[in-house]
């Protein structure tokens, strides 16, 4: 069978930038199971796509053309790939302001071929970062059911936030399938004996929806108020870079807070999170996230905030904590972790089961498997 995948900005930069990021490492795996996979993306402002042909049968079109006229643009190539490829099945993922959407319906509508929306997370929910966020919650929450109305299927990612998000917008719930998207590698996310330099990490792009300045306040309020010093790093680059640096400097946590930048590939996270003991991720809306799982694999009990594939995983205080939107809570709850060996080592054995569900291999075997079905 053939595959036309149209994904966005984010999974069209991981290759265009050169770095074996989370999508790289799923078609690594994921294109043996077709005899050809497409890849339509919008156009990347800030890098050239150097590599067209992946794998042998992966072959990447990133648009020329300004994002606004995207859907006609993907019209446009789905066809031409269409005429030569004949296709069987499209996997669209979704998100405001809906450009992938509206051309995977323009292109149904001259071929017909089935199409599956994926949506891994809402902006905006469960907790908006901003004003940006509050506005594509509400468009997504009127415009969804229209969205996928044609669409075969609606692929979640987690089992509980976003589908209960979307029956309520009034996608019908038997449209609604649940695939993981979390494929871990457990030959490189394991423990690793090496010694604890960090008493929290955190791991991801340093966006406003990742909650860092919670992190960092926690960290503050931690030395003020509990006179409980901790040292945490934070891994990651984005536009936030500089003014978290300057917040840094003002509440005087130069000693306390690292920044280390990009790891360059999952080996160095891996090594980064066993050199940690406990990963924070204080986001406001995520699908995922990725990192809970690969910290759980390297045995690295996790505080989070109730967001994506969280509830799904922690639960009634077996495998981690749930944290607030709360600097406080974060403070008081990393610190009883650390000081009690007991309960941390149960999260740890509980964390390293838990990442068995979504093995790499057998997590895009059932992806792959599940799509072929449709």
């Amino acid at each position: 069978m053939k595959l036309l995948m149209i994904t966005g900005l984010g999974s069209a930069s991981d290759l265009a930038s050169g770095k074996k990021g989370a999508f790289y490492n799923t078609l690594e795996e994921f294109h043996e199971y077709w005899e050809r996979i497409d890849i339509i993306a919008p156009r990347i402002a800030k890098h050239e796509l150097r590599i067209t042909n992946l794998f042998g049968n992966v072959y990447i079109h990133i648009s020329p053309w300004p994002l606004v006229f995207h859907p006609i643009w993907f019209l446009k190539k789905g066809l031409e790939i269409y005429r030569e490829q004949k296709f069987d099945l499209m996997t669209v993922q979704e998100f405001p302001p809906f450009y992938n959407g509206i051309g995977a319906r323009l292109l149904w509508r001259k071929i017909r071929v089935p199409y599956i929306l994926e949506i891994h997370h809402i902006p905006g929910y469960p907790k908006a970062a901003n004003l940006k966020e509050r506005i594509y919650k509400t468009l997504m929450r009127w415009f969804i059911k229209t969205d996928s109305a044609k669409a075969k299927a609606v692929r979640v990612v987690n089992q509980k936030q976003v589908p209960e998000f979307l029956v309520k917008a009034g996608v019908p719930k038997e449209k609604i399938i649940y695939i993981p998207s979390a494929y871990l590698d457990l030959d490189v996310f394991k423990p690793i004996d090496l010694s604890k330099e960090y008493d929290l990490m955190f791991l991801g792009r340093l966006e406003k929806n990742k909650g860092i300045e919670l992190l960092l306040r926690a960290v503050e309020f931690s030395i003020s108020n509990l006179q409980f010093p901790m040292k945490c790093m934070i891994v990651g680059q984005g536009s936030l870079f500089a003014s978290l640096n300057s917040e840094v400097k003002s509440l005087k946590l130069e000693n306390n807070v690292i920044f280390h930048g990009w790891a360059k590939d999952s080996r160095e996270v891996a090594e980064l999170m066993n050199k940690s003991k406990i990963l924070v991720m204080p986001s406001y809306n995520e699908g995922g996230p990725r990192v809970v799982l690969e910290a759980m694999a390297c045995g690295v009990p996790v505080l989070a905030t109730p967001v994506g594939i969280v509830p799904d995983v922690i639960k009634d205080r077996e495998s981690g904590r749930i944290v607030g939107w709360n600097a406080k809570d974060i403070a008081l709850k990393a610190k009883e972790l650390l000081s009690g060996m007991e309960e941390y080592n149960k999260y740890r054995q509980a964390g390293l089961e838990i990442s068995k569900q979504f093995e790499k291999k057998a997590a895009i075997k059932n992806y792959a498997e599940k799509l072929s079905t449709i």
